[in-house]
C-alpha cells in the first residue's frame, strides 16, 4: 500500500497563490489589478487596482501568520489608495488581523470579500497624479518592460 502524504505549500506558493485569486477576485468586480508596485515612498504593494470609478484599493498579501507578525509597512500604504485590504489564505487565522483594514480570502482560483474596508478618499490632485502613474506603469507592462515604480 502507497502512502501518499501531502506537505504544506510553501510560503511563496501560498503568497503566489493568494495573490493570483486576489487578482482574479478583483478583475471579478471591475478593477484593473497590477501586481508588485513600488509606490513613491517606496514601499512595495503586492497589488494595487484602479477601479471603474476611478477609485484606488491596495491589497497586502499575508502568507501566514509569521509573515504578518513581522510585517508592520501597512500603514504607509494610506496616502496612495482610497481602501487597504489584506488577502489571506483560507487557512488563516482571520483573527488575529485588525479591523480597520477590508479582508479577502483568496486561494489560487478566486475569492471573496470577507470585510469591506472603509474608503478614504484620495484628495482630487493626488488622484489624478496616482491614476496617471498607474495608467503609464500597466502601459510599459504591457509593452514588456520591466516597471515596477510608480512615478508621481
Amino acid at each position: 500500500m502507497d502512502v501518499i502524504i501531502e506537505l504544506a505549500p510553501s510560503r511563496p506558493e501560498t503568497t503566489l497563490a493568494v495573490t493570483r485569486g486576489a487578482a482574479r477576485l478583483l478583475v471579478d468586480l471591475g478593477y484593473a489589478p497590477l501586481a508588485e508596485v513600488t509606490l513613491p515612498n517606496g514601499r512595495r504593494a503586492d497589488l494595487m487596482a484602479l477601479g471603474p470609478k476611478g477609485d484606488v484599493l491596495i491589497v497586502e498579501v499575508k502568507s501566514g501568520l509569521e509573515d504578518f507578525r513581522v510585517d508592520r509597512k501597512w500603514g504607509d500604504y494610506a496616502p496612495f489608495c482610497d481602501a487597504f485590504y489584506f488577502a489571506v489564505a483560507p487557512t488563516f487565522p482571520e483573527g488575529i488581523l485588525p479591523e480597520d483594514p477590508g479582508l479577502l480570502v483568496a486561494d489560487g482560483f478566486g475569492g471573496a470579500v470577507v470585510r469591506e474596508a472603509p474608503l478614504t478618499p484620495l484628495a482630487p490632485a493626488r488622484r489624478k497624479a496616482l491614476t496617471l502613474a498607474f495608467g503609464r506603469l500597466a502601459a510599459w507592462r504591457a509593452a514588456g518592460v520591466n516597471a515596477e515604480r510608480l512615478s508621481l
